[in-house]
């Protein structure tokens, strides 16, 4: 009798875990003018946390890049447009690199070898009704060229992919 109870606890936990993890939805970040939803985060090439815990820096990451886009995008769009964003794939500038006891922690090297790239479609709406969509698989190759700012930003380099994206292919449509 007791093992028969055993058995049946065990099968309703475990299912009770299953309908949990089915029923976790996409994380969504809105900011003014722009949506984003975060599809699948977990299967995203590279957002590694170097010292924080991943669950807050996932966050952190996608609430930064939502405020700044908004910045950008409320420059760009009209008064009644709004942009909405599913990201499939993130790839942060830099790679990790383990550090062998040295510290607590990885450590993310940014170097030319590791641009940025994130996919993801979008569209632009217009009073809810779509008036330009696509699909993106952006990389910023040149990141590290140019002038660099003394004070660095988070995730500065995916802002300024994300900033020059907008300004190049959805302004000129608009």
């Amino acid at each position: 009798m007791k093992v028969q109870f055993l058995l049946l606890a065990s099968v309703l936990s475990c299912s009770a875990v299953w309908a949990a993890d089915e029923a976790k939805t996409d994380p969504v970040t809105e900011d003014g003018v722009v949506k984003i939803v975060w599809q699948n985060p977990k299967d995203f090439r590279d957002i590694k946390s170097s010292g924080e815990i991943q669950s807050r820096y996932e966050q952190r990451l996608f609430d930064t890049l939502t405020t700044n886009i908004n910045k950008e995008a409320a420059k760009v769009l009209k008064p009644n447009q709004k942009l909405e964003m599913m990201v499939t794939d993130v790839d942060l500038a830099g790679d990790m690199r383990p550090t062998f006891g040295a510290t607590a922690d990885d450590l993310r090297v940014v170097k030319d070898l590791y641009p940025p790239r994130m996919s993801f479609s979008y569209q632009v709406l217009e009073n809810d009704k779509v008036i330009i969509a696509g699909d993106e698989k952006l990389a910023d190759m040149g990141f590290m060229s140019g002038i660099q700012s003394v004070n660095e930003k988070p995730f500065m380099y995916e802002t300024k992919m994300l900033s020059d994206w907008l300004k190049k292919t959805v302004a000129p449509k608009l």
